[in-house]
């Protein structure tokens, strides 16, 4: 049928429009695109390379060098040596358990390091470095070099490690590093990204543990590119970190290796502390124990040994272990009643051997008494009821505030590990800890360093450079960082009366030069050295009753752990004091026999800075001490050659 004309043009028109309305919905939607595209290519083209860029390159830390150690003569005493260590690519490596047997038969791997990287391989990344072995010989690394085709996986790494020459001689000091653990991080608020660097070593113990803040250092950073299964390709670029400060102690190396081995066996503890700066020139803990050990990990065997020996060698006496100071504390208690004004040195006090005090004897160490006794007499015989007599006048309160003024119950800011405040008790402590009334027979205990009274070797060298000099000596153990002279420990006037001091220096100079001195068997014979000095054995069980009537047990009749202690705190020299020493001997029996002798050699070498002559000893002994040098200069060989011996 043919259509009408005009129904065509109407027809017409509409499809023109129609098209119309499409081509400019298609024109508009394709200008709409080509406007962001537009956009995300011109106007966005950075942040999308930069997202680009962040999809292939990572960015990976770089650990920085720990900064070492040195003693106050530039002796190196903890350092960062190049170290070998193996590592595996599972991924690379295919069959894991194949190629590590493999390896096995070329060099020797510790059962415990492969045991520890088979557990840390279940719970990383196939892609990431897994370390085999550490501290590798270049023999090894050689035969794995040669053999590389048919291990798969391996390859010979270089890194550092931490080393501590001295070994046992600083390790209470020093302490040691190693691998961060889950506890560490948790112990941090925050944790730095470098902390989560497989095995990256932080200090654990000791100076290594306090001083971390500037030891570690800041972290560098390389940019790697990596596939996208994170594989690294290549290395892009890197920066450099910065390496930990460099820290210079107070302690002289030789003479702490010296000090160390004139402990030898011994459960014991010396500090020598410099009177004029308050420097620590030796503090030494025995036993003692290698840190190198600790630094890779240190095998169960070793650790059990550590653990279960009943001398403690973990545990650093110096700074951690308190004791009951016995006599040693006499001075205090002395110093109280006469900065008091309640004694006066010629005054004397009658010791019939005991005292009673509210219907309790309170005996002195002699049995049959000492008879009339004043201060010097008191000090150089150490006669224990003079001072329950004067300890119950001037009372406990100050008592205990004198002993903290001389540094005892004050918890010393050095940088090592658990350092211990030590107690000076007074009537307020024992209500608050014990929720009980002080009572007189407490005051009596307290006043010859027994009862409740605590002190750490640390403690009693303080007080000993402050009895000497008069002001309030303060230990340091840093000398200098990145080679910054760190504030003194020389200290201010401690305001006491001038002549109290020196009525008990005298009675300490007695101890050691007089006859009747309980030291007189260790002084020093060279003048320009006299050493002034006072003992002490504090128990450390209760003598009964029937005991005493019966006769006290001697200490050598006793099992170790029941002994006494024995202590000697001493300055010298006498006329213008250099050093303070403070020697314990746990469970030593008597501080005149076994600790006495210790703090007069640790004395006589820290005055000469090397092996003194036997010329500074009493002549009854130089033939023992002549056979003693050449003994720890033959077991010790940092220890010099007695001066006879030398060419």
């Amino acid at each position: 049928m043919r259509r009408n004309p005009r129904e065509l043009d109407s027809t017409h028109r509409k499809m023109s429009r129609r098209t119309l309305v499409l081509g400019g919905a298609q024109l508009a939607l394709v200008g709409a695109l080509g406007m962001r595209m537009r956009y995300m290519q011109v106007e966005q083209a950075d942040q999308f390379r930069l997202l680009a860029e962040e999809n292939r390159v990572n960015i990976r830390l770089i650990p920085p060098a720990r900064g070492e150690l040195f003693d106050r003569n530039g002796e190196r005493l903890a350092h960062n040596s190049p170290s070998y260590r193996i590592i595996i690519v599972p991924e690379d490596a295919g069959n894991v358990e194949k190629v590590i047997a493999d390896l096995s038969r070329l060099v020797e791997l510790d059962e415990e390091d492969l045991n520890r990287a088979l557990t840390e391989m279940r719970r990383s990344p196939p892609f990431l470095p897994i370390t085999l072995a550490d501290q590798v010989s270049w023999e090894d690394i050689s035969k794995i070099a040669v053999n590389a085709p048919a291990l798969p996986g391996i390859t010979p790494e270089v890194g550092l490690t931490r080393v501590y020459p001295r070994r046992a001689d600083l390790a209470h000091v020093i302490g040691y590093v190693g691998p961060v653990s889950d506890y560490d991080l948790k112990q941090i608020d925050d944790p730095e990204p470098v902390l989560r660097i497989p095995r990256f070593q932080i200090g654990k113990v000791g100076l290594e543990a306090k001083r971390e803040d500037v030891l570690r250092g800041k972290a560098g950073a390389k940019r790697v590119e990596v596939n996208a299964t994170g594989r690294v390709m290549r290395e892009l670029d890197r920066r450099e970190g910065q390496s930990g400060a460099d820290l210079q102690l107070t302690v002289d190396a030789d003479l702490q290796g010296y000090v160390q081995a004139r402990l030898g066996d011994e459960s014991a503890a010396a500090v020598v502390i410099d009177c004029e700066t308050g420097d620590l020139s030796a503090i030494c803990s025995s036993p003692s124990f290698d840190p190198n050990l600790f630094v890779r990990g240190i095998s169960v065997a070793d650790y059990r040994g550590l653990t279960e020996d009943p001398y403690r060698p973990l545990a650093n006496k110096t700074v951690q272990g308190t004791y009951p100071p016995g006599s040693t504390f006499k001075m205090i208690t002395a110093m109280a009643a006469l900065e008091e004004g309640l004694l006066s040195p010629g005054e004397t006090v009658w010791c019939p051997g005991h005292l009673e005090v509210s219907g309790r004897r309170f005996h002195c160490w002699k049995r049959g008494g000492h008879g009339h006794v004043d201060l010097n007499t008191s000090l150089k015989r150490s006669c224990d009821v003079y001072y329950y007599d004067v300890a119950i006048k001037v009372g406990i309160d100050k008592i205990s505030a004198m002993a903290k003024r001389f540094g005892l119950g004050v918890r010393h800011d050095i940088p090592m590990s658990a350092v211990a405040e030590g107690l000076a008790p007074n009537r307020a402590w024992k209500e608050r800890v014990h929720n009980d009334a002080w009572r007189i027979g407490d005051t009596a205990n307290s006043s010859i360093g027994q009862g409740f009274m605590l002190a750490s070797p640390l403690q009693l060298a303080v007080m000993s450079a402050r009895l000497a000099t008069g002001r309030a000596v303060t230990p340091r153990l840093v000398k200098k960082i990145n080679g910054i002279e760190q504030p003194s420990g020389a200290g201010e006037s401690l305001g006491m009366n001038e002549n109290n001091l020196r009525q008990v220096r005298r009675g300490m100079y007695d101890v050691s030069n007089n006859r009747r001195g309980t030291a007189y068997r260790s002084r020093i014979i060279e003048d320009a050295y006299r050493m002034a000095g006072k003992t002490g054995t504090s128990q450390v069980r209760n003598i009964t009753k029937a005991e005493r009537a019966a006769g006290v047990i001697h200490n050598r009749d006793l099992p170790w752990e029941r002994r006494d202690h024995a202590l000697f705190v001493c300055f010298a020299p006498f006329d213008n004091p250099k050093y303070a020493v403070s020697v314990i001997v746990e469970h030593g029996g008597g501080g005149s026999t076994a600790a006495a002798p210790i703090a007069r050699d640790v004395m006589l070498q820290a005055l000469y800075g090397d092996t003194p002559p036997l010329s500074a000893y009493p002549a009854a002994d130089r033939g023992k001490i002549k056979a003693q040098q050449e003994r720890l200069h033959r077991e010790y060989p940092g220890v010099a050659a007695p001066v006879s011996d030398r060419a």
